[in-house]
């Protein structure tokens, strides 16, 4: 089976880099012919474009829902299958996205699994994240590993 772990975010804004950060820790950690370990800033459609050939995707990603800073979240894509919206090309969200490759028939992970790290700050400029979110980053490590069966 061939796994694609995707750290998303931004990472010179605070804690919206922590899918980077958790990324960059998993690096060197898989066998690279089943696993490929990588960073993005995209979103919407063009993260598409990376999914595509991948059996099982795993992504990490900040979030904010005035939850405990620094808990973690497991969902996967059906978690999102009522938030399918488009009002333009631009608000394109990923289930959005993965229901289109699907309808095109694309060959889209079967299987996508979602950490979501509650943050707190996204709009400082800083590579540093906040005391709690830094503290997350362990753990989503290993929640990783195990999803993998490492």
């Amino acid at each position: 089976m061939k796994t694609l772990v995707l750290g998303l975010g931004n990472p010179i804004l605070s804690d919206d880099s922590v899918g980077f950060r958790v990324a960059q820790a998993l690096k060197g950690r898989f066998d690279e012919e089943r696993v490929t370990v990588m960073e993005t800033s995209l979103a919407g459609l063009s993260l598409l474009d990376l999914l595509l050939g991948y059996d099982r995707a795993i992504i990490i990603d900040s979030t904010q829902t005035g939850g405990r800073v620094g808990e973690v979240y497991r969902l996967n894509a059906k978690d999102f299958d009522t938030t399918r919206h488009a009002a333009s090309p631009h608000d394109v969200n990923l289930a959005t996205a993965l229901e289109l490759g699907k309808r095109l028939g694309l060959a889209v992970p079967k299987e996508i699994i979602i950490f979501a790290i509650e943050v707190q700050d996204v709009t400082t400029f800083s590579e540093s994240l906040t005391p709690m979110v830094e503290q997350a980053i362990p753990q989503v490590v290993e929640m990783v590993l195990e999803e993998m069966g490492s």
